[in-house]
């Protein structure tokens, strides 16, 4: 049996099927399988020449191809996960940038998302400039990286810290027209209230994803059952991913009675199994297998009855994520 022949047969036995494509690991498939330089993991800068634009147009579109297969939405989520203010002023940019950058980020895929439509790669609209009268098949969200490395907590922070440190990015998507906000990678909860607090002051629609360890901890410890409730205790998001951890990490955090797992709407999955540590000092990019990830995966989602969102994360691309789809690339 294939790949896609078992992705096929888990899903054909679940009752209800995800609904929304995403992308994979957008920075490791830009810098190992292009050669493209992304200093602090930045991709927002390709914005900034025809090349750039170009390979970031061809990397979304193979992803709607997978959608398009798979008869499901597709979620076009900006490459800004490192466009932050704190990330921008690192990079060599100042305050001002990141307004820019992220509105351009979204009129950019917006214009891709109507070249999808037109071309019938992707049918309908994009939500934000839906002309489909039928519903958005694509939705261009806005994305957030968290404040600090991604893999190591840092130093406690308040909810409302964080939410004044991300205020002008979502101030941005909020701005362009975009259907919602999501930040990806967060490690603690702390985060993950100021982000969505922040979101709801300005009326935008907010997803958060945590990431976690090998043994279903997020990096500050906090185990992932407990930070989702807490995160619904004080800020609810409209969707709750995790992403950024093999699916094997993820289900660590998993007991026979756990009432969390149903607010889980999406899982963004490494194709590796390695710590982020070991990812960290690898020296080459890890692809992981993906008949194994595909099986894992699907053991995982098994437990999750709301999920509605797949898509991959570090060391993914679009053979990963098709399969995930039970689809071919």
């Amino acid at each position: 049996m294939t790949d896609v022949d078992t992705a096929q047969a888990v899903l054909g036995r679940r009752t209800t099927r995800p609904r929304w494509v995403t992308d994979g690991g957008l920075e490791t498939d830009l810098i190992y399988h292009h050669g493209v330089d992304l200093p602090g993991f930045a991709a927002y800068p390709l914005l900034d020449s025809l090349e750039g634009r170009t390979l970031l147009s061809r990397y979304y579109t193979g992803f709607a191809h997978v959608a398009s297969k798979a008869g499901a939405g597709l979620l076009l989520e900006t490459p800004t996960w490192r466009a932050s203010a704190g990330w921008v002023e690192a990079l060599g940019g100042s305050r001002r940038d990141v307004r820019r950058i992220n509105l351009e980020s979204v009129i950019f895929l917006a214009g891709l998302a109507e070249i999808l439509v037109s071309d019938g790669v992707s049918p309908g609209g994009a939500a934000g400039y839906d002309g489909s009268g039928h519903g958005p098949d694509v939705r261009v969200c806005g994305v957030l990286g968290p404040r600090g490395d991604g893999y190591v907590a840092g130093e406690p922070t308040s909810a409302d810290e964080f939410g004044d440190y991300h205020w002008a990015q979502i101030a941005a998507f909020a701005q362009s027209g975009a259907a919602r906000v999501t930040a990806y990678t967060l490690t603690t909860v702390a985060e993950a209230v100021g982000v969505v607090q922040a979101a709801r002051a300005q009326g935008v629609a907010v997803a958060v994803s945590f990431t976690v360890e090998t043994n279903g901890r997020l990096p500050d410890g906090t185990p992932l059952g407990e930070a989702i409730e807490l995160l619904r205790l004080q800020a609810a998001p409209d969707d709750l991913l995790v992403n950024c951890a093999h699916p094997t990490h993820i289900a660590a955090a998993l007991t026979p009675d756990d009432g969390w797992t149903e607010h889980v709407t999406g899982l963004r999955v490494n194709a590796s199994r390695r710590s982020h540590a070991e990812l960290d000092d690898a020296a080459e990019l890890d692809e992981g297998d993906i008949g194994d990830l595909v099986s894992e995966h699907e053991k995982l989602a098994a437990r999750l009855p709301r999920l509605d969102i797949v898509g991959g994360c570090c060391g993914t691309d679009v053979r990963h994520v098709a399969a995930l789809w039970g689809v071919e690339a």
